[in-house]
């Protein structure tokens, strides 16, 4: 049986998540609803060992893991011409899997995400003083080799805060610790950044917007904390829907 693209309406865009550390596609539930009934289309693949795949959890997992978790998604799910949204760590997986997913890929949006070179990791990107908190608590709590998750962004509302505590969980360090095998300066499709205004202690993605800038990508700011899918979902598929028009 040879395989068939799906179809597409005119005026839809399809969107494939790279979700963010220690999140999975669950967090993305709302944005299905904003974007569906724009006509858009989205599909929030999950990383192996988080989210409802945290039964596959180990210490053999790794950002290569991950990279493969999404070009795998690609191929099977026989992806074309999507926009694909990157978010926060979810920059890291997306850059290294990009130069396998060809014309699969039209475009690129990172929301509020790290930016790597090639040959940079996760742990590379943050502070030092960050750097060494992670390490200390993978170490105190997490057996060694489970970094435990961040708290959600202050303006998280308590009703998503009880649907989020259950759903986050620790990560394995080696998604954080392997170097990215690709790097911005290995992005060949047309790229944007979406920085979030409403920024967390030490304001870490603020340098990677001003990068994204620096690359002459478009780069827009949104009035909303970290995690816009869960926070300003309508205003978030207003800024990717707008980003991802052709022209």
């Amino acid at each position: 049986m040879v395989a068939t693209r799906f179809w597409k309406s005119p005026g839809m865009t399809s969107f494939v998540v790279a979700h963010g550390a220690w999140s999975a596609g669950w967090a993305w539930r709302r944005m299905h609803t904003e974007l569906s009934s724009r006509g858009h289309r989205l599909a929030t693949p999950t990383w192996t060992g988080i989210g409802e795949r945290r039964h596959l959890a180990s210490a053999d997992v790794t950002l290569s893991t991950h990279i493969e978790d999404l070009v795998m998604h690609m191929e099977v799910e026989d992806h074309d011409d999507v926009v694909l949204v990157a978010h926060s760590y979810g920059g890291m997986v997306a850059t290294g899997a990009l130069p396998r997913l060809g014309s699969r890929v039209r475009r690129v949006i990172y929301l509020d995400a790290v930016l790597p070179g090639r040959g940079q990791s996760m742990l590379d990107l943050v502070a030092p003083e960050a750097r060494d908190a992670i390490e200390a608590a993978t170490e105190a709590v997490g057996e060694g080799w489970r970094v435990p998750s961040n708290p959600p962004p202050a303006d998280t509302s308590e009703e998503d805060l009880l649907w989020i505590a259950p759903r986050r969980v620790a990560q394995p360090i080696g998604t954080f610790r392997e170097p990215c095998p690709a790097g911005v300066e290995d992005v060949a499709v047309p790229a944007a950044y979406v920085y979030c205004t409403r920024v967390g202690p030490g304001d870490m993605f603020g340098p990677f917007a001003a990068a994204a800038r620096r690359l002459g990508w478009p780069t827009v700011e949104i009035d909303a904390s970290h995690s816009p899918n869960i926070t300003a979902p309508s205003l978030l598929a207003d800024t990717l829907e707008a980003l991802s028009a052709d022209g």
